[in-house]
Protein backbone atom coordinates (compact mmCIF):
# COMPACT_ATOMS: atom_id res chain seq x y z
CA UNK A 1 0.00 0.00 0.00
CA UNK A 2 1.18 3.51 -0.78
CA UNK A 3 1.96 5.78 2.12
CA UNK A 4 -0.41 8.79 2.43
CA UNK A 5 1.10 12.15 1.49
CA UNK A 6 -0.53 15.18 3.14
CA UNK A 7 -0.62 18.71 1.71
CA UNK A 8 -1.19 22.13 3.26
CA UNK A 9 -2.37 24.92 0.98
CA UNK A 10 -0.03 27.93 1.42
CA UNK A 11 -1.78 30.85 3.10
CA UNK A 12 -5.16 29.83 4.48
CA UNK A 13 -4.19 26.14 4.78
CA UNK A 14 -1.25 26.95 7.03
CA UNK A 15 -3.53 29.00 9.28
CA UNK A 16 -6.15 26.25 9.43
CA UNK A 17 -3.49 23.64 10.24
CA UNK A 18 -2.26 25.76 13.13
CA UNK A 19 -5.73 26.60 14.45
CA UNK A 20 -7.64 23.37 13.79
CA UNK A 21 -4.95 20.69 13.24
CA UNK A 22 -6.06 19.45 9.81
CA UNK A 23 -4.58 19.46 6.33
CA UNK A 24 -6.21 20.38 3.04
CA UNK A 25 -5.39 17.31 0.93
CA UNK A 26 -4.11 13.76 1.01
CA UNK A 27 -2.75 11.66 -1.86
CA UNK A 28 -2.66 7.89 -1.68
CA UNK A 29 -1.32 6.30 -4.82
CA UNK A 30 -3.15 7.99 -7.68
CA UNK A 31 -6.14 9.08 -5.57
CA UNK A 32 -6.42 12.63 -4.17
CA UNK A 33 -8.95 13.58 -1.50
CA UNK A 34 -9.32 17.16 -0.33
CA UNK A 35 -11.01 18.61 2.70
CA UNK A 36 -13.97 20.91 2.16
CA UNK A 37 -12.95 24.22 0.63
CA UNK A 38 -14.88 27.39 1.33
CA UNK A 39 -14.97 30.71 -0.44
CA UNK A 40 -12.42 32.34 1.87
CA UNK A 41 -9.26 34.18 0.90
CA UNK A 42 -5.87 33.97 2.64
CA UNK A 43 -7.03 36.59 5.17
CA UNK A 44 -10.11 34.49 6.04
CA UNK A 45 -12.50 36.95 4.39
CA UNK A 46 -15.61 35.97 2.45
CA UNK A 47 -17.26 37.73 -0.50
CA UNK A 48 -20.61 39.38 0.08
CA UNK A 49 -22.34 37.72 -2.91
CA UNK A 50 -23.00 33.98 -2.78
CA UNK A 51 -22.02 33.64 -6.46
CA UNK A 52 -18.58 35.13 -5.71
CA UNK A 53 -18.19 32.86 -2.70
CA UNK A 54 -18.89 29.78 -4.83
CA UNK A 55 -16.45 30.94 -7.53
CA UNK A 56 -13.75 31.45 -4.89
CA UNK A 57 -14.46 28.03 -3.36
CA UNK A 58 -13.90 26.46 -6.80
CA UNK A 59 -10.62 28.41 -7.07
CA UNK A 60 -9.58 27.09 -3.63
CA UNK A 61 -10.38 23.53 -4.73
CA UNK A 62 -8.20 24.07 -7.80
CA UNK A 63 -5.39 25.54 -5.71
CA UNK A 64 -5.51 22.62 -3.27
CA UNK A 65 -5.69 19.95 -5.98
CA UNK A 66 -2.58 21.43 -7.62
CA UNK A 67 -0.51 20.71 -4.51
CA UNK A 68 -1.04 16.99 -5.09
CA UNK A 69 -0.49 17.21 -8.86
CA UNK A 70 -4.20 17.13 -9.77
CA UNK A 71 -6.55 19.45 -11.64
CA UNK A 72 -10.29 19.69 -12.14
CA UNK A 73 -9.75 17.36 -15.13
CA UNK A 74 -9.03 14.55 -12.64
CA UNK A 75 -12.08 15.16 -10.42
CA UNK A 76 -14.55 12.27 -10.34
CA UNK A 77 -16.66 13.11 -7.27
CA UNK A 78 -17.94 16.35 -5.74
CA UNK A 79 -19.79 16.90 -2.46
CA UNK A 80 -21.14 20.41 -1.97
CA UNK A 81 -22.76 21.74 1.19
CA UNK A 82 -24.92 24.85 1.01
CA UNK A 83 -26.49 27.28 3.41
CA UNK A 84 -29.02 28.05 2.10
CA UNK A 85 -29.56 25.76 -0.87
CA UNK A 86 -31.31 27.92 -3.42
CA UNK A 87 -31.65 28.32 -7.17
CA UNK A 88 -28.84 30.86 -7.46
CA UNK A 89 -26.33 28.61 -5.69
CA UNK A 90 -27.35 25.64 -7.81
CA UNK A 91 -27.08 27.69 -11.01
CA UNK A 92 -23.57 28.92 -10.12
CA UNK A 93 -22.42 25.40 -9.16
CA UNK A 94 -23.55 24.03 -12.53
CA UNK A 95 -21.91 26.92 -14.39
CA UNK A 96 -18.63 26.28 -12.54
CA UNK A 97 -18.80 22.54 -13.34
CA UNK A 98 -19.17 23.37 -17.02
CA UNK A 99 -16.34 25.90 -16.80
CA UNK A 100 -13.85 23.71 -14.91
CA UNK A 101 -14.85 20.29 -16.32
CA UNK A 102 -16.18 20.86 -19.85
CA UNK A 103 -15.30 17.34 -21.01
CA UNK A 104 -16.67 15.30 -18.11
CA UNK A 105 -19.43 15.41 -15.55
CA UNK A 106 -18.46 14.19 -12.07
CA UNK A 107 -20.75 12.40 -9.68
CA UNK A 108 -22.18 15.04 -7.36
CA UNK A 109 -23.92 15.08 -4.00
CA UNK A 110 -25.43 18.50 -3.23
CA UNK A 111 -26.70 18.99 0.32
CA UNK A 112 -28.46 21.88 2.03
CA UNK A 113 -27.30 22.15 5.64
CA UNK A 114 -28.26 24.22 8.70
CA UNK A 115 -24.65 25.29 9.45
CA UNK A 116 -21.06 25.01 8.21
CA UNK A 117 -17.71 25.18 10.03
CA UNK A 118 -17.63 28.98 10.11
CA UNK A 119 -20.79 31.06 10.61
CA UNK A 120 -19.77 33.27 7.66
CA UNK A 121 -19.65 30.32 5.24
CA UNK A 122 -22.48 29.57 2.84
CA UNK A 123 -20.77 26.91 0.71
CA UNK A 124 -18.19 24.16 1.17
CA UNK A 125 -16.90 21.95 -1.66
CA UNK A 126 -15.06 18.65 -1.21
CA UNK A 127 -13.74 16.59 -4.12
CA UNK A 128 -12.05 13.31 -4.98
CA UNK A 129 -9.66 13.15 -7.93
CA UNK A 130 -7.97 10.20 -9.62
CA UNK A 131 -4.72 10.76 -11.46
CA UNK A 132 -3.76 8.67 -14.51
CA UNK A 133 -1.59 5.67 -13.60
Amino acid sequence: MNRPEFFVTPGYGEKKLELFHYTQAVKIGNRVEISGQGGWNDDDEYPEAIADEIVRAFENVERTLALAGATWEHVIHVNSYHLPMDGEALEVMVERFRHHMPDQAPIWTCIGVPALGDPRMRVEIRVTAVLPE
